[in-house]
């Protein structure tokens, strides 16, 4: 993109491990819906634990909330739930251990992760940043509609349409 003209100011990720990585020299927004999705693929849209509960409900704030705000809410969840999220399973023919909340931990390693990138859209007013990949990946919505109509085709060919609509 750089080639053909275009500045590139900001970056809006969809949570990809390494993409952001590659853009560390300008900012980079985390999409707030696959924040959210990728806490449901954890939690589920209804847990059953009420620590798992009550970080949903704090994840479903993200959307109106600001980072100071954001960050206070999860730090008092973990400081409510550090215990429960330590408990150990022990498997008794191995003998071994494992974390009996897995995905409960998981959720919460992903937003403390991401948490330095799911407000940079307010940091940077003046660049006008999205905090969803919303309006991207609505307009590739019909390049996909049209390589899935063509669904005989090899890859070479699929790819040539896929140039021939970007060239438009």
């Amino acid at each position: 993109m750089e080639s053909r003209g275009f500045t590139i100011k900001a970056v809006v990720i969809d949570g990809r491990p390494g993409v952001r990585d590659l853009f560390s020299d300008i900012p980079v927004q985390m999409c707030h819906f696959h924040q959210k999705a990728i806490i449901n693929r954890y939690l589920t849209r209804r847990p059953r634990l009420q620590a798992g509960k009550k970080l949903r409900s704090i994840v479903m704030t993200l959307c109106q909330s600001n980072e100071k705000n954001f960050d206070n809410a999860l730090q008092m969840w973990h400081e409510a739930w550090q215990f429960f999220l330590k408990e150990r399973t022990i498997d008794i023919q191995t003998n071994r251990w494992h974390y009996t909340h897995k995905r409960l931990r998981a959720a919460y390693r992903s937003l403390k992760n991401n948490l330095p990138y799911l407000f940079t859209y307010k940091r940077h007013p003046e660049l006008n940043i999205p905090n969803t990949t919303n309006s991207l990946d609505g307009s590739f919505a019909h390049l996909k509609e049209l390589v899935k109509l063509h669904r005989g085709l090899k890859i070479d060919l699929k790819l040539k349409i896929i140039q021939a609509y970007l060239q438009k």
